[in-house]
């Protein structure tokens, strides 16, 4: 199966990165904004927190979003208005990428090492804020290096299942489509959009459909497959 692949292109969040997208109504998303120095009342803090959040959830699987999906600075001006000082606009984006972001378990990081020598790695991520805080993360963890290639959805506006981004990266890799291999952990947003884009998928996470090529409890155990199988080839 995997004797023709030459890159991996990954989704991230359940696939290597977790417990991203911490968001409720029971939250209080004044607690970090106060930490970096914010201003506004927290009542206003979680009220333009939580309307952003949700005019960004209702269009996140919406078709007609698909190919331009919008910013969270675009959804704190639809919902709240243009009436915030910019620098607390600037927190108030902080703030919400500090809760969207999750976090990468060492056992993962060393999983992204172990991958890398069989494979080109690349990455196609749905995030809805700036990717400069997960930049600073895979730097943080030592793996910024391990990616020859990257869509973040916030700097096109394109999210997945679009076969995009799916595209965009195999270009940026100079491979066939048939020397690539997506991994994810949804059948709708990663395995419909490489199958839109004509590229072979593996699911993760629990996820399963007959129009995946394996589908594995966890990046983890897909690692541990290919190590097996690698040395018994070998040997």
């Amino acid at each position: 199966m995997l004797a023709a692949k030459k890159a991996l292109l990954l989704d991230m969040n359940s696939t290597f990165m977790f417990g991203e997208d911490r968001f409720s109504d029971s939250d209080d998303y004044s607690i970090y904004y106060e930490q970096i120095n914010g201003r506004l009342p927290a009542t206003d803090v979680n009220n333009i927190i939580m309307s952003a959040y949700h005019y960004l959830e209702a269009r996140y699987p919406d078709e007609q979003y698909r190919h331009n999906f919008p910013s969270v600075e675009t959804a704190i001006l639809e919902t709240f208005g243009n009436t915030l000082p910019p620098d607390e606009t600037i927190k108030i984006l902080d703030t919400f990428a500090f809760h969207e972001l999750g976090s990468i378990p060492e056992n993962y990081v060393n999983i992204l090492f172990n991958l890398k020598n069989y494979f080109t790695l690349a990455v196609v991520i749905d995030i809805w804020s700036d990717k400069k805080a997960w930049l600073d993360t895979f730097k943080q963890n030592g793996i910024d290096a391990l990616f020859s290639a990257a869509s973040f959805s916030s700097d096109h506006g394109i999210v997945k299942p679009s076969p995009e981004p799916f595209e965009l990266v195999v270009k940026q890799l100079k491979f066939k489509k048939e020397q690539c291999l997506v991994i994810g952990d949804s059948v709708r947003r990663d395995l419909g959009g490489a199958t839109a884009a004509g590229i072979d998928c593996v699911l993760v996470g629990g996820a399963h459909d007959n129009q995946a090529l394996a589908c594995y409890t966890n990046l983890i155990e897909f690692s541990e497959k290919l190590h097996h199988n690698y040395f018994n080839i070998q040997t």
